[in-house]
């Protein structure tokens, strides 16, 4: 099993990479502000994007998803409009 890395790990493996946090999220079309909240430690990741971005920073174990997240019908029809 890969070891974890800790969310202060994952911002010195950005560093390592030269990469900053914004151009990571660009690379992976994430929030930037999201990925900032985890490496934070504000989220906690289950499930959604949070899980996403934690799974391919090296934080956590699990799939990348590509189900979409329930969205509300009324939130459907303003993004068509």
């Amino acid at each position: 099993m890969k070891k974890l890395r800790t969310a202060a790990e994952a911002r010195a493996w950005l560093d390592y990479q030269g990469i900053t946090i914004a151009q990571w999220a660009r690379d992976h079309k994430k929030s930037d502000s999201l990925v900032r909240e985890i490496l934070a430690g504000k989220k906690k990741c289950h499930r959604g994007e949070s899980h996403n971005i934690a799974v391919l920073l090296g934080m956590k174990e699990g799939v990348v998803t590509t189900r979409p997240a329930r969205v509300s019908p009324m939130a459907l029809q303003g993004a068509a409009a």
